[in-house]
Formats: C-alpha cells, structure tokens, sequence
C-alpha cells in the first residue's frame, strides 16, 4: 500500500516517507502528513489541517456533512476526501471537492486503492498534471502548503478554464469565499448573476 505512489512521486524536502503498513487516513497522515509531491501538485494534510479543512468543505457542501473526512488536496485547491456514505466502513471511498467548479466528484474507489491506482494511473485526471506544468511554464509559482492556485472567477460563476483565469490564493481564505459563492447560487436560475458576497466571519480558519 503507497507503494506505487511513493515511487512515482517525489516528496519535497528531506523527510523520508515510510509507507504505513494500514491503509487509513490517520496512518497516512502520521506517515506523510504537511508533504508536497512533485513541485505542489498533490499534498498530504497534517492532522490539523486536515480538521480546518473538514470545516471549510462542511461549510461549502453542507450536504456532506458528518459523511467526509480530508486526507489530501491538489495544487487548485481541490480537496480529497473519504466519504462515509459509500464504499465500506473500514474502507470508504473517494470523493474531490472542487471550489471552482463548485462540484464533488465521486470517484469509485477505496482510499485503500486511491494513491497507489487513482494518482498513478490517472494524475492527469485527478490531478490536472498538464494543466499545472501549463500553469509552472507561463510563470506561475507553486503553492506553498497554506495556499492553492485558485480561481479569480469561478467556473460556476462564467469563469474561463485558463491559465490567465489563475492566481496563487490564500487556500483557506479562497474556500471560504468559494464556498459561500456555492451556496448563494444554490437553486438560483440559470443565468441569474451575484452582485456580492458576504463573508461569514465565524468559518473555520486552519
């Protein structure tokens, strides 16, 4: 287990990461928690970080609450999380919560399974590879730990899916607004605009 991931990523820093001989979250967080992987395109919550971002997603997709658990998030923002409400209980599966598309994705597989078949077999889709060495070569900089590479205009708002639509953000503060902007747009007409948000000061912060 981790195995095939840990061979085909590459941790930043010295740190060396032992794969856990249990697949759950709370052993991968002690095994490689407050990692990057190649230059910022997938990262491994710390076990605090991964509770202030259980908040923010809870916050943004209130229909997942008591159900999801963040283990990891890509260099957008994008947060992986297990998800109680399918797959088994010892080994539920995956769902990605994405703050500029406003969606959750479900992706059918145990996390047992996620690193080592999802994020090697199909980064590309997982993890928008391509589009992240896009965003490396135009200039942009790779998110520290504390920040993605968020959207200035949201997909779900008529944003465009570029480069030029990108800007390195602050990740807790970039969810917080996303996540309110998907709730103010929840049941709207299509078409219909925002001329605002408010920004709830009582959410969580990491």
């Amino acid at each position: 287990m981790f195995e095939r991931f840990l061979g085909a990523f590459t941790a930043s820093g010295s740190r060396e990461v032992i794969a856990p001989s249990q697949a759950t979250v709370g052993a991968w967080l002690e095994a490689a928690g407050g990692l990057s992987f190649d230059g910022g395109l997938y990262r491994v919550h710390t076990k605090a970080s991964a509770i202030a971002s259980d908040a923010l997603v809870r916050h943004a997709y209130p229909e997942f609450a008591g159900r999801l658990a963040c283990f990891g998030y890509d260099w957008l923002g994008r947060q992986f999380a297990t998800d109680t409400g399918s797959g088994t209980s010892d080994d539920p599966e995956v769902v990605l919560f994405e703050p500029g598309t406003g969606e959750a994705l479900e992706i059918p597989v145990p996390f047992s399974l996620f690193h080592d078949e999802e994020l090697v077999d199909f980064g590309e889709e997982a993890l928008a590879r391509s589009f992240f060495e896009q965003w490396r070569r135009s200039g942009g900089e790779a998110p520290e730990l504390s920040e993605c590479v968020g959207y200035k205009r949201p997909l779900f708002l008529g944003g465009e899916d570029t480069v030029a639509n990108l800007e390195v953000s602050d990740l807790d503060a970039y969810w917080t607004i996303m996540g309110q902007f998907r709730l103010q747009v929840q049941g709207l007409p299509e078409g219909a605009s925002i001329t605002g948000v408010v920004r709830d000061q009582s959410s969580s912060g990491r």
